[in-house]
C-alpha cells in the first residue's frame, strides 16, 4: 500500500510539476508585461506576492574574488534580459536603513545610461557608488571609495567605463568647452596619448589609470590590497549589449 501511494504521489507531482512551472512563468511574463506598463512600480502585480514566494535575497560574498564573481554574474543575468532584481523590494530598504554593508565599491561615469546597480543586477545596499564625467579618480572621489572600504567593508573598489563616453571624446577632440568641463581633461589626457585617436582604446586605457591611481596613491587602499582585503578592479560597459568587458590591470 505505501509502494501504490508513493508512486501515486510521484505521479502527482510529476503532472503537477509542468502546472506550477507554467502558471510561474505566465506569472513572470505578466510581472514583465507590466513593468513596461508602470504597474509594478505601483504596486499592483509583483510576481514573487502571486506565487506566495518571499521576496529574494542572495548572500553577501566573504571575499574579494567572491564579490568580483557576484559583479559578474549578476551583469551576465543583466544582459542576457534574465535579472533577479534582488535586494530592491520595501523589505530590503527597511532592512538597511541603519546599517550599510556594501559589498563593492565604485567609480563610475555620470552618464545616464549607466545605472550601476542595474547593469550589475544589485539592489539596495549592494554597491557604493561614486560617480563623475569620465570616471576619473580625483581626491574627492578617492576619499569617497577610500569611506566604502575602509569603514563599510567593501571588497572590491571597481572603475567602470564605457562605450563612446562623452568625456573621453571630449578631452580627444582637445576643442573649447564651457565652464569647468576642461577640469576633468586632465585626468583623461594620458589615456588619450596612448590612444593614438581610437576612442575605444582611450576609455579603456583611462580605467586602468583610474584603477592604478586609487591602488597606488591611497595608503589605506593600498593596504588593503596588500592584506588581499580589497580587490581593485575595472572594466568597460557596452551600451548596445549591456555587457562589462573587464580591463586587465598591470598593478
Amino acid at each position: 500500500m505505501s509502494e501504490k501511494f508513493s508512486l501515486k504521489s510521484s505521479h502527482d507531482a510529476a503532472l503537477a510539476g509542468p502546472q506550477t512551472s507554467s502558471r510561474r512563468m505566465w506569472l513572470k511574463q505578466m510581472t514583465a508585461t507590466a513593468c513596461g506598463c508602470g504597474m509594478v512600480g505601483s504596486g499592483l502585480l509583483n510576481a514573487n506576492t502571486l506565487l506566495g514566494e518571499e521576496p529574494m535575497q542572495v548572500p553577501m560574498p566573504t571575499t574579494p574574488q567572491e564579490a568580483l564573481d557576484l559583479l559578474y554574474h549578476g551583469n551576465e543575468r543583466f544582459s542576457r534580459g534574465q535579472s533577479m532584481a534582488a535586494h530592491r523590494d520595501l523589505d530590503r530598504v527597511k532592512a538597511v536603513a541603519r546599517k550599510q554593508s556594501p559589498f563593492a565599491a565604485f567609480l563610475g561615469c555620470a552618464d545616464s545610461r549607466v545605472p550601476i546597480e542595474i547593469v550589475f543586477d544589485q539592489g539596495f545596499g549592494d554597491l557604493f557608488v561614486t560617480r563623475i564625467a569620465g570616471n576619473i579618480a580625483s581626491s574627492e572621489n578617492i576619499g569617497s571609495l577610500e569611506f566604502g572600504a575602509q569603514i563599510l567593508g567593501s571588497k572590491v573598489i571597481y572603475v567602470l567605463g564605457h562605450s563612446a563616453c562623452g568625456a573621453v571624446t571630449a578631452t580627444m577632440e582637445g576643442r573649447e568647452v564651457p565652464g569647468q568641463i576642461s577640469g576633468l581633461f586632465q585626468y583623461i589626457r594620458p589615456a588619450v596619448k596612448v590612444a593614438k585617436g581610437d576612442v575605444e582604446v582611450a576609455v579603456r586605457e583611462n580605467v586602468k589609470n583610474q584603477a592604478m591611481l586609487i591602488a597606488e596613491s591611497s595608503p589605506v587602499i593600498s593596504r588593503l590590497v596588500q592584506k588581499k582585503e580589497l580587490i581593485v578592479a575595472g572594466g568597460v560597459y557596452d551600451l548596445q549589449s549591456g555587457v562589462v568587458t573587464p580591463v586587465e590591470m598591470s598593478f
